[in-house]
């Protein structure tokens, strides 16, 4: 049982809500994901899964989510001082690179989240990071997150702030306008299916090192209800699949069969 600290409205139906848990912020890295209760009824009866959006020293866990069902609206509307059931942190987060890559962190809507924790912990890095978003009324003030140092460059799908087009519309103009002639970079990205697929493309054309978070329906969050399970790639000709829960949800591009997703 974890404490909500606060449950803020920080753009159009999305919200950031603080949950106070020493033992999820304690282990908790970028990448993973809780499961929550969002209520104590039967109806919606399963648990939701969350990025988790970045952890506080003193023991609070941030989580940044868009409301887009019956779970989402329920815990919109979780007060201060309520207390719900979580549990994690779950998954595998990403893995920090120790080169001398430049990061480049690439975001769709909601998908920002686990990127803003892994920002966080490489505030003494040089990074680049886009976001995209179909709206400026979509756009999560970075400053509301208490992220001062992070500068995002940002794409909305109507043009109506920043680079005008989709998210990876600004990214491929990005990669082409660089490619291998600039200082090498790794990629971390996340958001919807079609996004990544084309960051996988590109950053396989120009044979950039490139890890994803994938978004996928999780009903344990465990691994024993096989609800997320994708097409793993090939290995001698068998085939075999990943649990997006248990085996990831972040996943080097060569781990899975894209042309499956």
């Amino acid at each position: 049982m974890a404490e909500i600290a606060w449950n803020n409205r920080v753009a159009d139906r999305t919200f950031l809500m603080g949950l106070k848990s020493e033992e999820i912020a304690s282990a908790s890295g970028p990448g993973q994901f809780v499961m929550i209760k969002v209520n104590e009824g039967m109806d919606p009866l399963l648990r939701r899964p969350f990025s988790i959006c970045g952890v506080r020293e003193d023991g609070f866990v941030f989580i940044l989510y868009r409301v887009v069902g019956k779970g989402t609206t329920i815990l919109s509307h979780a007060g201060k001082g309520e207390r719900i059931r979580i549990m994690g942190p779950l998954g595998k987060g990403f893995i920090f690179s120790k080169s001398d890559r430049k990061p480049l962190l690439v975001g769709g809507g909601i998908g920002i989240a686990p990127l803003l924790f892994l920002a966080r912990e490489m505030k003494d890095r040089e990074i680049i990071f886009m976001a995209g978003f179909g709206t400026s009324k979509d756009i999560i003030d970075i400053h509301d997150l208490g992220d001062p140092h992070i500068r995002m460059s940002l794409a909305t799908d109507d043009g109506s702030k920043g680079f005008a087009g989709t998210i990876t519309e600004l990214f491929e103009e990005h990669i082409n306008r660089i490619g291998n002639a600039g200082d090498p970079f790794e990629i971390y990205a996340c958001g919807p299916q079609a996004m990544l697929r084309k960051v996988v493309s590109m950053a396989t054309a120009y044979d950039i090192p490139c890890q994803v978070s994938m978004e996928a329906f999780m009903a344990c969050g465990l691994g024993a209800c096989q609800g997320c399970a994708v097409k793993a790639a090939s290995k001698n000709g068998q085939m075999d699949y990943h649990h997006v829960c248990r085996e990831g949800p972040v996943f080097y591009t060569q781990e899975i069969d894209w042309n499956s997703q």
